[in-house]
């Protein structure tokens, strides 16, 4: 059966993705009423909530999703009918350097955030239960790495996380499917590719690649620059989150991709290339690449599957990476500040 959102919790809606999902809701569904749960980490900031679509009809929130009687108290006081659990720990090298971190926000502020709506849910019936959804955003890195030859991740591949962060995500994606087993609460999740665009934080690969060039530094590269990823431009996540939420089944999973494989080191060069012409006075930018110490560890590829979510849904991605990359250096070049002075540069996240 369909759902219809009415009044959402959205977590870390002041971070990338999140923020991203805000502005898309608030423009294409008029009568949605969002509460926005932020901790206000490194990770997230309320520039990123700045000239919202619709900001009446947008409440935010400073405040910790491990936090229960919070989280309780705003489910029901804004009689909340919808979860869409962004907020997490997501830098695998913070997850290297402190997995702690990682373990609480994204394992106990899950576990929190589940009660929580159990307690309201299911045992107060406020909303009624055919009427709520718990949507869990989680990631390719749960499957593990691919070789070059392998088959995308689907839906059905086994988990094997790499990382104290994928491992974090994995043990929250198993939480979440407890949850409806055991208690019948309604859930849906989402496990995405590497995602692009407006408002991502700067020590992410793209915005380092792009912020470097225009700033005329180093642009870190891990390694040969070898490592592949699938890239999804965030609004065609955006779409894909609202479509499986709307009209996803209860208590299944869907994979969304970008179906655009990329080597980090093309990436890099891409996107020098689009500054030569948009920059000419300062190319070639791809005389600034700059390799760097690989990460402990580092899965080599990954790759999403995206025949469920198109089949059942018709869901598919509607930037190329052409146009969607283009897109977000013209934004940077629009808004966002150069990256600082810097002769040592600091290894991206990828």
């Amino acid at each position: 059966m369909d759902h219809q959102p009415s009044r959402v919790l959205i977590t870390g809606g002041a971070g990338f993705i999140g923020c991203n999902f805000v502005r898309y809701l608030l423009k294409t569904d008029r009568a949605v009423q969002l509460v926005n749960l932020d901790k206000l980490t490194y990770a997230g900031s309320l520039d990123n909530l700045r000239d919202l679509p619709d900001p009446t009809r947008h409440r935010f929130v400073q405040g910790d999703i491990c936090n229960g009687a919070l989280v309780e108290r705003l489910l029901r006081k804004y009689d909340i009918d919808t979860v869409v659990h962004f907020a997490a720990e997501s830098h695998v090298d913070r997850s290297i350097n402190g997995p702690s971190a990682f373990i609480q926000a994204n394992m106990v502020g899950t576990f929190t955030l589940l009660e929580a709506a159990r307690t309201v849910w299911l045992d107060k019936q406020r909303p009624p239960i055919r009427s709520v959804r718990f949507h869990h955003i989680s990631t390719d890195e749960v499957y593990g790495t691919l070789a070059r030859h392998d088959p995308p991740f689907a839906e059905t591949t086994p988990y094997a996380p790499n990382s104290p962060y994928s491992a974090s995500k994995a043990g929250s994606d198993h939480l979440v499917r407890a949850y409806g087993h055991t208690y019948g609460l309604p859930w849906v999740a989402t496990n995405c590719s590497n995602n692009y665009g407006p408002y991502q934080h700067p020590e992410k690969f793209i915005p380092t690649v792009i912020r470097s060039a225009i700033g005329r530094q180093a642009i870190p590269v891990y390694g040969d620059g070898s490592n592949i990823r699938d890239w999804l431009y965030v609004e065609d996540h955006c779409r894909g989150i609202d479509t499986v939420l709307r009209h996803g089944h209860v208590g299944e999973t869907y994979n969304i991709g970008g179906d655009n494989e990329w080597a980090n080191l093309d990436i890099a060069r891409a996107i020098c290339r689009l500054l030569d012409e948009r920059r000419p006075e300062d190319r070639p930018h791809e005389r600034l690449i700059h390799f760097v110490d690989d990460r402990p560890g580092h899965d080599w590829r990954y790759a999403i599957d995206t025949a469920k979510i198109k089949k059942i849904l018709h869901w598919q991605p509607q930037e190329t990476f052409a146009s969607g990359i283009a897109r977000t250096i013209d934004w940077y070049l629009r808004v966002a500040p150069p990256i600082p002075l810097n002769n040592n540069p600091k290894p991206p996240q990828v």
